[in-house]
């Protein structure tokens, strides 16, 4: 029998997608089969609940946002089953990922044309469901385009295939007029076929359906796609002059009809080759949005392949972006809207030549004032930054956000610039500002205005807007919904739209297809008012919190820049690290977005009178590793390691805190009492029975080992070589030929990895530096990653007075372990006491990690690649999560490759599993090694003998130990080898 989850914390996960909408769902299955839906069918039937089919669940428009059953295809039904290149076709489950799909058929030569900016994550289940496009529609059109076939369950529960079908196939599917105990399918065809045939019908659809010339149209059911087909054009005089001859294909409806007529449980979709292999991008940079809307159609003329537009909201929050601030290489000044034009040519030379054509075009029509083309790998980073817009615009701090009503209206091209010009009259009329961006050449532009949902005016203007932005498309004949659907968002407005009488039509399908309105109800038709359930609400979260959010404006609102995007939902096969644990599991449960979601819920609505006690958030934040990942690769900044400490101080205060954390939070004390007597420590937590013991009574992994203590400290080691003391009590050794460099002995340097950091010393002394180990005290990692931050708040306060009056841009404090230096950059600023808060923030970016501080003296001219040997050596190297995160492994891959003959490269894993104590404890122990096997394991596995491993941070080095059996090397070790003293 098949499961159905209806615990809270599942009904939590799921009952929001992207969107702004909220409402919990009955439970939730995982199908595994077509079989496993007919039973699911089945079950809802005989319980009188609907079901509603869920992918990625990153949905714009409440798709999957309901009271019913939610059936969750992703995690099971993700199987690609047969391709076939010759005939340019592929079968797939609902739940197949959209660019892992592509980069299977990519030997082939081929991939499916339609994109959406989510494709990293987005299922082709859900892009059926919009009917999604992309930013090259304007060349591959749609989802439905290229749907060949489709295998459903229906409402009773029956399989059927919908194909294109002739003439005669279409009157076999009818089957005999005077019979009428017919089956579902039947009654379906024959229902849209006598709605279809009637002139009078066809009139009223042809006159209340979108402009024929806007290809973006996903608004209702497309009965418009139906009549026009060969079926119906030979016998009709409404259609005599449709040059489309195309077969009759049922597909074509249930594709944009939300899982409102059918499950669908297999695909043959139609494969397209792929794109020239020469392209371009021209950012044409425009001083007002009125000069974008025009250069649209001038760079149209030239037929590339994707024109998208970005504008200045988009472009400045990119600024706040760790990640997306990398892509803004070919910004230049503050224009009001970037123009992304994108060519594809058999060769360079038409590229260019086209490139130049359009810039020649658009000057000479006085629009834009920078022209840069885009190349080669760069031009990922282009669409990538724009591909984050959404993100990027849930990010903006506060309650008022870029609310999700315009977003996905589309008008045909050449109607762009009036429609907007009445669109602007409209916002400007109730005084809102808006954001533009997205699918320029194709008539669709997601406009955004300004809105917080938490206030009652507003939520007041919400309706308005979408009520008058109906009224505004209906003039223009365009259409509600270009990519998105209509959801709950905008199926209000369909009858406003068609015209009753065509909305009828729609209803008569939905009850032919559903009678009982099993399959997700409440969507395109009979849709609730679209004020109704929405996420966001007006709390007063009295609560003093730890962390500093005045940035965000609260830490409820720092929480709620979660939109539900799912970008923590995509496959290690494209890079980055956000989510290990999802990466590992495929459950949504472990997904960034399911524990933002739930500590929303619970503390808005929570289910005990001590919200920080509630189950549902420690069962959800258990399985985060601290990664840091989300706070850089989330467009949307959610820094959920951040939140899991506030959280878990919260939770301590009025809680025992459990021995092990105790015991993790404080092992460097514990570590500096077994400096006494190094070796018996040592003995003691490696012992076999004394070791057995503790790790039961502290509930580690017994497969693990306990770190142990080296003979001597770091600090202890540099002071009896006198390498001299300072008056100051500062050690320090070296000339001082270069530079001064201060030391951080971080707490695992200090006591475990002391040869890597005695190499370091030596390193740097015989490079011409004076090295200096300041005054101060442990980083405070341990206590953050254990969520003690009382105690962290207080080591962070003692550090930043110790070293705020010396520590600048000349002398900078450099640290080894990436979690521990990355801490006075990351944590501090935001967690010292308010007097030492513009202290911490000062000294944050004087704070360098090892290869920051050897990569920018290499740019100076201070060292250089005669001081090393000219030896070959091929290296591997695993970055620290916070280093991938706060910082870039680059400037590792650039120190490492200094010696005339030494190739680094990097590994694309993400996460190694080990997290700090995460991988020691008993519970993540087999989660912890899911992750490493992920990537990381397979990488070193499959690495020649002579290839050296390496990885900074002490964590990682060790889960590569017991993972693969190989010794990894901290990228400091290397140099030092390879330096010529």
């Amino acid at each position: 029998m098949l499961k159905i989850h209806t615990d809270p914390f599942s009904k939590i996960q799921y009952s929001t997608d992207a969107s702004a909408y909220r409402e919990e769902p009955y439970g939730v299955a995982f199908p595994r089969s077509a079989e496993e839906v007919v039973e699911l069918v089945k079950f809802a039937g005989e319980k009188g609940i609907s079901i509603i089919p869920r992918a990625a669940g990153t949905s714009l428009a409440g798709q999957v946002v309901g009271s019913g059953l939610v059936a969750d295809v992703s995690r099971y039904m993700n199987k690609i089953l047969e391709i076939n290149p010759q005939e340019r076709w592929v079968r797939v489950q609902p739940g197949v990922v959209l660019d892992e799909l592509n980069l299977f058929c990519k030997p082939y030569g081929l991939f499916f044309g339609p994109e959406t900016s989510t494709s990293n994550r987005c299922c082709i289940g859900g892009m059926v469901g919009n009917n999604s496009c992309g930013s090259h529609s304007l060349v591959y059109g749609s989802t439905r385009d290229h749907l060949l076939e489709a295998t459903a369950v229906l409402s009773d529960g029956s399989q059927v295939v919908f194909k294109d079908l002739t003439n005669d196939e279409v009157k076999h599917k009818l089957g005999d007029a005077l019979n009428t105990d017919v089956s579902l399918e039947t009654r379906i065809y024959r229902q849209i076929i006598f709605l279809l045939s009637d002139e009078n019908n066809q009139k009223e659809i042809i006159d209340h359906f979108p402009d024929r010339a806007l290809r973006r149209r996903n608004s209702g059911y497309a009965v418009d796609e139906l009549l026009y087909t060969d079926y119906f054009k030979s016998n009709s005089n409404c259609l005599k002059n449709d040059l489309n001859d195309s077969p009759f294909n049922l597909c074509k409806l249930l594709a944009g009809s939300e899982g409102t007529l059918a499950f669908a449980t297999e695909f043959k979709l139609n494969l397209v080759p792929l794109p020239p292999a020469q392209k371009a991008v021209v950012c044409v940079h425009c001083a007002t949005l009125k000069e974008v809307f025009e250069a649209n159609l001038v760079a149209l003329k030239h037929l590339p392949v994707a024109v998208e537009l970005m504008d200045s909201t988009i472009l400045e929050l990119s600024k706040q972006n760790i990640e997306q601030n990398k892509n803004r290489f070919f910004v230049k000044g503050d224009p009001a809207a970037i123009l992304i034009v994108e060519l594809a040519e058999q060769t360079q030379e038409e590229v260019d030549k086209k490139a130049q054509e359009i810039e020649d075009d658009l000057r000479g029509h006085g629009y834009g004032y920078h022209y840069p083309r885009v190349y080669g790998k760069e031009i990922a980073c282009v669409w990538d930054l724009r591909k984050a817009g959404l993100g990027l615009l849930s990010g903006m701090p506060g309650n008022a956000k870029p609310v999700s009503v315009i977003e996905d209206t589309a008008v045909a091209p050449y109607r762009l610039p009036a429609y907007m010009a009445d669109i602007k009259k409209m916002l400007d009329s109730h005084d809102l500002s808006c954001v533009y961006h997205a699918h320029i050449s194709t008539g669709e532009l997601h406009l955004r205005p300004i809105l917080n949902l938490k206030e009652q005016r507003d939520r007041e203007l919400f309706r308005t807007v979408a009520t008058e932005t109906a009224e505004i498309v209906k003039k223009h004949r365009g259409s509600l919904s270009g990519e998105h659907g209509d959801g709950r968002l905008r199926g209000e407005f369909i009858p406003l739209l068609f015209g009753e009488t065509v909305y009828g039509f729609l209803k008569q399908i939905k009850y032919t297809w559903d009678p009982s309105g099993l399959f997700n109800p409440g969507k395109i038709v009979d849709t609730p008012p679209m004020d109704e359930n929405l996420r966001y609400e007006k709390v007063n979260l009295d609560i003093a919190t730890y962390f500093n959010y005045d940035k965000q404006q609260g830490w409820l609102c720092a929480i709620e820049q979660c939109n539900g995007s799912g970008d923590c939902r995509k496959s290690s096969l494209f890079g980055g690290t956000m989510c290990p644990s999802y990466r590992a599991t495929k459950n949504e449960a472990n997904a960034t977005r399911a524990r933002a979601n739930t500590l929303r819920e619970l503390l808005i609505h929570p289910r005990q009178k001590d919200i920080f006690n509630q189950k549902e958030i420690l069962q959800a934040l258990d399985t985060c590793v601290s990664c840091k990942a989300c706070k850089s690769e989330c467009p949307s900044n959610v820094d959920m390691a951040r939140f899991k400490a506030e959280y878990l101080q919260h939770h301590y205060d009025s809680k025992r805190i459990p021995l092990r954390s105790f015991l993790i939070a404080n092992i460097t004390r514990i570590q500096k009492l077994g400096m006494i007597a190094p070796a018996l420590y040592n003995v003691f937590v490696s012992w076999g029975i004394t070791a057995s013991l503790l790790k039961k009574v502290i509930r580690f992994a017994p497969q693990r080992s306990v770190p142990v203590l080296y003979k001597y400290s770091l600090k202890s080691r540099a002071a009896k070589q006198h390498l001299a003391v300072a008056s100051n009590s500062l050690l320090s050794c070296g000339s001082s030929s270069k530079g001064k460099v201060y030391l951080f002995a971080d707490e695992f340097t200090n006591y475990m990895d002391v040869e890597v950091g005695m190499k370091f010393i030596k390193l740097l002394t015989g490079l011409g530096y004076e090295v200096v180990i300041p005054r101060h005290i442990e980083s405070g990692r341990t206590e953050m990653s254990k969520g003690l931050l009382k105690k962290a708040k207080k080591i962070a306060n003692q550090n930043v007075t110790l070293l705020k009056d010396v520590i600048t841009g000349e002398t900078p404090l450099v640290g080894i372990e990436p979690s521990c230096i990355l801490s006075f950059r990351d944590e501090y600023p935001d967690l010292v006491d308010v007097p030492l808060r513009e202290d911490a923030i000062r000294l944050a970016p004087n704070c360098l990690l090892y290869d920051e501080f050897i990569v920018r003296e290499i740019q100076k001219g201070n060292i250089t690649k005669e001081q090393f040997t000219d030896k070959p050596l091929s290296i591997l190297l695993h970055g620290h999560c916070h280093q991938k995160s706060l910082a870039s492994v680059e400037p590792s891959r650039q120190m490492l490759s200094l010696p005339e003959n030494y190739k680094a490269e990097v590994i694309p894993s993400g996460c190694c599993g080990m997290a700090g104590s995460f991988g020691y404890e008993k519970e993540h122990y087999e989660l912890s090694m899911q992750i490493g096997e992920d990537v990381l394991f397979p990488a070193v596995k499959k690495a020649a003998p002579e290839v050296c491993i390496s990885a900074p941070g002490t964590s990682c080095r060790q889960q590569i130990k017991d993972g693969t059996g190989k010794i990894a090397k901290h990228p400091v070790e290397i140099l030092y080898e390879a330096f010529i003293a």
